[in-house]
């Protein structure tokens, strides 16, 4: 760090430069006109500006300076001259400026013999002295660790991450705009909850002080969403963050954003279309295609009608048609011998599960609905009327990864106990009894759907990680 603190220093003499002329180096209120975009899309010759950006580049001609000024929506060059501006302030661009410095600019735009649309600095205004000096534009920030946790010098000088963050924006925007136009209605439901419901997934846990009571940092807000359908919210959506105390990776991050959707007097074929609809219509809007590119080069078609198959062909595609009619101990040793690792007392369907996520799954790269899976591993779904053991949910699969998991609601308070108690290992004070209280009043038949939006991202923006769809992703601690 030492070399960083030198560089540091001649810009700190040059802000204590300032305040001894009773300027202040981080500067206050600026009016601008417009975005540099906007003064790009209207060049009149002569027309007066005030912009306001990041100096990006400082180049010292001796009578006069050119350099880069950046803002969100793009850069444009300055022009200053001893004889457009004040000695003082000409002098104090000169010997006060560097690259990194935030600037307020007016004056007249004109383009130069080269053709580069030009800003004739008249008068300036310091709005924030950087001290510390930006990498080398040029080079930028190469190691991916340090973009992650500068990620504001990762946006400064790289203009795709932005625009991969300005993408994410658009694509919220989006979908709560479908939704809102299907009749659906956005609510908030608590990020802190006495029980982690609504998945099997391992969560934070906090202390409120004033209650002396643990909560829970909710893994899924399936439950409190299924509590408005019973008090007659017919159609909700929430869009907002989860958190499971769980592994990272290129495809899981602990703290995530998901749509959760819930429609009374629906079902998972319900949901398949509202899904379809969704993804297909953001992706229209926000990139104007339906074919995507990957970070690899390969293509994916999101194009519908989307291909619909149930788990159990899969399987049998894959592993054959005796799959399913042999005993538990065949399949446990065939799955072993294929790789994929099994703890001793694994259920038989977590079996055939780990099989299909390790080699089935990473093959589906267009859309597919994976459709009725083992009434295991779905404790909140409807079994399917003609065959108990599997229940009326889909996992919408594109890449090679669960985008979106939807299912019938199972709504017998009854049954859902029993699967509740099942999944609890027979812990009954693990039981939410609000919500079961809440089913024994009456809940609609209705659809849920839950859609990935980091997952959804990384899909539209062609991204390899889903780190780089988060703004600030978590990280081990430097050492």
């Amino acid at each position: 760090m030492e070399p960083i603190h030198e560089l540091m220093k001649p810009r700190l003499e040059k802000r204590l430069k300032l305040i001894e002329r009773g300027i202040d180096p981080y500067g206050g209120r600026f009016e601008v006109s417009e975005t540099i975009a906007t003064a790009r899309g209207n060049p009149t010759a002569e027309r007066d500006v005030r912009l306001a950006g990041r100096m990006m580049s400082h180049r010292d001609m001796g009578k006069s300076m050119f350099a880069d000024l950046k803002d969100s929506s793009g850069r444009i060059q300055l022009y200053a001259q001893k004889k457009t501006l004040s000695d003082e302030q000409f002098e104090l661009f000169k010997d006060t400026v560097d690259i990194g410095d935030i600037l307020g600019v007016a004056g007249k735009l004109f383009t130069t013999h080269a053709g580069e649309l030009t800003v004739r600095v008249e008068s300036w205004t310091m709005l924030s002295k950087a001290i510390r000096p930006l990498p080398k534009e040029h080079f930028g920030i190469k190691d991916v660790e340090t973009r992650l946790r500068q990620r504001y010098l990762d946006l400064v000088l790289n203009d795709p991450v932005r625009d991969v963050f300005l993408l994410r924006s658009r694509v919220v925007a989006e979908i709560r705009r479908y939704l809102d136009a299907q009749g659906f209605v956005e609510v908030e439901t608590p990020m802190m909850q006495p029980l982690a419901g609504g998945a099997a997934a391992k969560p934070f846990v906090t202390h409120h002080e004033a209650l002396d009571l643990d909560l829970f940092l909710r893994v899924a807000p399936e439950l409190y969403l299924k509590r408005l359908l019973v008090g007659g919210f017919e159609k909700v959506y929430e869009i907002n963050r989860n958190f499971r105390n769980e592994g990272i990776s290129r495809r899981h991050n602990p703290e995530f954003t998901m749509l959760e959707a819930y429609q009374a007097y629906g079902d998972f074929e319900t949901m398949m279309e509202l899904t379809q609809g969704l993804i297909t219509t953001v992706a229209e809007r926000v990139l104007d295609s339906l074919v995507v590119r990957r970070y690899d080069g390969q293509e994916i078609n999101l194009t519908p009608p989307w291909r619909r198959v149930t788990y159990r062909d899969l399987v049998e595609e894959r592993l054959g048609k005796d799959w399913f009619t042999g005993s538990p101990a065949d399949r446990k040793s065939r799955a072993i011998s294929m790789g994929v690792e099994l703890p001793a007392d694994c259920p038989d369907y977590e079996t055939t599960n780990a099989i299909y996520e390790k080699t089935i799954e990473p093959t589906l790269i267009d859309p597919t609905f994976v459709t009725h899976l083992p009434a295991e591993l779905v404790v909140l779904a409807k079994p399917n009327k003609k065959d108990a053991g599997i229940v009326d949910v889909f996992e919408l699969v594109i890449n090679g990864q669960e985008i979106a998991p939807a299912y019938t609601e199972l709504n017998d308070p009854v049954v859902q106990r029993e699967r509740l108690l099942h999944q609890a290992g027979g812990h009954a004070e693990k039981l939410d009894e609000d919500f079961l209280m809440a089913l024994e009043h009456g809940m609609p038949p209705a659809g849920g759907l839950g859609l990935g939006i980091d997952r959804l991202i990384v899909l539209l923006t062609g991204v390899e990680s889903i780190r780089d769809v988060i703004l600030f992703p978590q990280l081990r601690p430097q050492t």
